[in-house]
């Protein structure tokens, strides 16, 4: 179960890392055995003060690479898996190249880059592994030229800043001071926020997860974190005051929305639907002309079946309003579909409604009536 928890991070912590980079696909599938590729990353030109923030991470991301982390020492199957990936996405590439009758550049043939805490010996001289100390740091070491891969040996690399990055996906004490190294960095910087955030969030997962046994080096980590957490806190409390004011002002008047429009069709139907109640949070962001506005249109409904239906549809529609900030034809066509879901499934519709594109959404509640 924690292995799953600190793959998770992996993935999110490389994702987030890469983006401004240039594309990045996490779970990427390949061949017709499908098989996920941890982090697939295509750089984008022009980034460099970025990737030298990122070190050596920002060196590796200099063209298209593989990301395959390993929580646990990697063994020679899970190398071998790696390898049959890659050689799969240069196959597709290739095939694509051929048709298009173009030759791929450099740049676009990928590497793969093997994330490990440590690595035996046995394994690298297994797989013909070497350093290359001209061009790359202790604790990297290339399979032969052809096969494009490095197997990167967390551990091994120097406690400086230009590995913080990657010592993170370490293990035990080699995480926890690349962790405790980011409370030495500027409590504005981005990379420290953004890296916090998903650190906290590994936090929370494992704490979680304190009924199912978890590793000695596990709680160690959660006490590890933890100062960090109390620091952060106490600095967005001091920075953030006036701010944090402004938000409990606006919670207070959602919560204030919240209570009326539930009264209100509470008054007016009766028990509320299920679905109805689903509706009722997100609507209480509306802001008070609109808010105004529902409730002298939610007036004006009939009290029978007919009216609790009209009403649905309001709610549907003004949220539909308040996210696309139009309510169109497509819009109006999607009500059908929208109001056949179950409670559960409108709720946690609802939930991704603010990050979905209107084809996003669309394509959705296509798949669910289908």
């Amino acid at each position: 179960m924690t292995r799953l928890i600190h793959d998770k991070f992996a993935k999110d912590y490389l994702s987030e890392l890469l983006l401004p980079l240039g594309v990045v696909n996490p779970g990427r599938e390949v061949s017709s055995e499908v098989r996920q590729i941890d982090v697939y990353f295509m750089p984008n030109p022009g980034t460099n003060d970025y990737k030298q923030k990122l070190g050596l991470l920002g060196k590796m991301a200099a063209t298209t690479a593989l990301f395959e982390p390993f929580r646990n020492p990697v063994n020679v199957e899970e190398v071998l898996s790696c390898l049959s990936k890659l050689l799969d996405v240069k196959g597709e590439i290739q095939r694509l190249s051929k048709r298009e009758n173009i030759r791929p550049l450099e740049t676009e043939l990928p590497t793969l880059w093997i994330l490990t805490p440590t690595a035996s010996t046995t394994l690298l001289n297994g797989f013909r592994a070497t350093v290359d100390e001209e061009n790359w740091c202790k604790g990297i070491y290339w399979l032969p030229e052809y096969l494009r891969t490095a197997i990167v040996v967390i551990h091994q690399l120097a406690e400086v800043e230009e590995t913080l990055w990657l010592r993170i996906l370490g293990r035990g004490r080699v995480q926890e001071r690349a962790i405790a190294s980011l409370s030495a960095m500027p409590v504005d910087e981005p990379l420290r926020i953004n890296t916090l955030e998903l650190v906290y969030q590994l936090q929370s997962n494992l704490t979680r997860n304190q009924s199912t046994d978890l590793e000695v080096e596990d709680r160690e980590l959660i006490m590890a974190i933890a100062p960090l957490f109390q620091e952060q806190i106490a600095a967005a409390e001091q920075r953030g005051r006036i701010e944090g004011i402004q938000q409990g002002i606006e919670r207070g008047r959602r919560e204030e929305n919240r209570a009326i429009l539930e009264n209100f069709l509470l008054v007016r139907f009766g028990e509320l639907d299920p679905q109805i109640r689903v509706f009722i949070p997100p609507l209480s962001a509306l802001n008070a002309a609109e808010f105004t506005r529902l409730l002298v249109q939610l007036s004006a409904l009939s009290l029978d079946k007919n009216g609790l239906k009209q009403a649905k549809e309001l709610l549907a529609e003004n949220l539909l309003k308040m996210r696309f900030e139009q309510f169109n034809e497509p819009l109006t066509n999607l009500l059908p579909s929208l109001l056949e879901l179950s409670p559960e499934d409108l709720s946690l519709l609802l939930s991704q409604l603010p990050q979905l594109s209107l084809e996003e959404l669309l394509r959705i509640l296509d798949s669910s009536v289908s």
